[in-house]
């Protein structure tokens, strides 16, 4: 398994699979071909449909820049290694004198066909959570002391450096106001969320929408461009940052306990990229949105104290209960449904541990089966509804 150094990724949104991603290939593919004066760079699958919407072109044409660069869109195409499949061709004069294919695999990793992965080595000895609990086991420590055990010495402060993004992010999304970026027009709502005090409100009603104000938070400034950290990708990041701000504000956490937090969480989501996918184009937003919020569900129990069963059972049902979600993000950008989504399923993270915590000597399924579950899910589900817009919401609302 690799690196929570290849998980939470620092960086500006909208997307880790067509933001992110893109603009890696085009670095790799300049270095590789710097004698090229000219480029073409041909998008095909999701890349294409929701490119646009994502800046995929805009990613690429600044990372080449000021070498000329043309973008294809290629919708036709349907055989393809990848979902988000885009190919570099570099030229001097008439001449080509480089070509290379790339996949955007999720969580801003990308591929080139044919090579290695040189960017990502493997940490973990392990090929899933059933082996890291039985390392626990054997060597009776926690969760956390897994991370510190087998990645290097500097993991600890680059966890605290997640954090730190995580807060800014929050920070800045529940004071900014405005539209967001795009011809949806759509209002940022997380100012509002978290400043909007009812008269006869529930303590409990006041907390819950403090917590999707955190989520719409880091999703909004996501949209925007904005610095989020990939959790498990920019289109999730929002829901194990609210949840970490919003119990850490309530419970005084130490910086500590939210690094072991986001340590176990890690786990979480380097078991769902080793077995399975983070991306939306090649699983549905279950592998996103419902990773993440396994991810944030773990990081709950960790905080609590929960011992590792629980906290396997709850990162198991926050997944399950996603099974089948869609990735149809409205004209490719990720605002509708991506930012309520996040909210919702920050609420469910913490629901799950609940549950979690009262039942988990009653459970049946491990988090690894539903982990080959959600994937195998994800590759049945129709291409129409892995973010290429042309199912769901994204076909049927009409921007007018």
């Amino acid at each position: 398994m690799e690196s929570l150094r290849e998980l939470y990724k620092i960086g500006k949104g909208p997307s880790s699979s067509h933001t992110m991603g893109p603009e890696r290939a085009a670095k790799d593919f300049l270095a590789r071909c710097p004698e090229a004066d000219r480029f073409r760079v041909t998008l095909y699958g999701s890349l294409a449909y929701t490119g646009k919407g994502h800046l995929t072109d805009a990613a690429i044409l600044s990372t080449l820049s000021p070498k000329p660069c043309e973008i294809v869109f290629d919708y036709d195409r349907k055989e393809l290694p990848h979902p988000n499949t885009l190919m570099f061709e570099g030229f001097c004069g008439e001449e080509t004198v480089g070509k290379e294919v790339y996949l955007s695999v999720g969580g801003g990793n990308i591929e080139r066909l044919g090579g290695e992965r040189s960017d990502v080595k493997d940490v973990y000895p392990f090929r899933n959570f059933e082996e890291i609990m039985y390392y626990c086991k054997e060597k009776r420590c926690r969760l956390e002391q897994v991370v510190f055990d087998f990645e290097d010495e500097g993991i600890y402060e680059f966890l605290l450096s997640v954090w730190k993004t995580m807060k800014a992010a929050i920070h800045r999304g529940i004071t900014t106001e405005g539209l967001l970026p795009g011809k949806l027009k759509l209002q940022r709502k997380a100012k509002t969320l978290f400043e909007t005090v009812g008269e006869e409100e529930e303590p409990t009603e006041f907390e819950n929408r403090h917590l999707c104000a955190f989520a719409f938070a880091t999703s909004e400034e996501n949209a925007s461009g904005g610095t989020i950290v990939t959790a498990p990708t920019c289109g999730a990041s929002g829901v194990l940052p609210a949840v970490l701000y919003y119990l850490s504000r309530k419970y005084g956490y130490s910086e500590r306990k939210i690094v072991s937090a986001l340590a176990v969480a890690g786990l979480i989501g380097i078991t769902v990229k080793q077995n399975a996918s983070v991306s939306g184009a090649e699983a549905g937003c279950q592998a996103e949105v419902g990773t993440a919020t396994s991810m944030a569900a773990a990081a709950v129990c960790t905080l609590f104290g929960a011992p590792i069963h629980q906290t396997e059972y709850a990162a198991e049902i926050a997944l399950e209960h996603q099974l089948g979600l869609t990735c149809d993000p409205i004209c490719g950008y990720v605002q509708i449904p991506c930012i309520e989504r996040n909210a919702v399923a920050a609420l469910r993270a913490i629901s799950s541990s609940e549950l979690a915590k009262v039942l988990h000597g009653t459970r049946k399924i491990s988090f690894d089966l539903i982990v080959q579950t959600m994937y195998e899910t994800g590759k049945d589900i129709n291409a129409r509804y892995r973010e290429t817009g042309e199912g769901g919401l994204a076909k049927n609302y009409k921007v007018s």
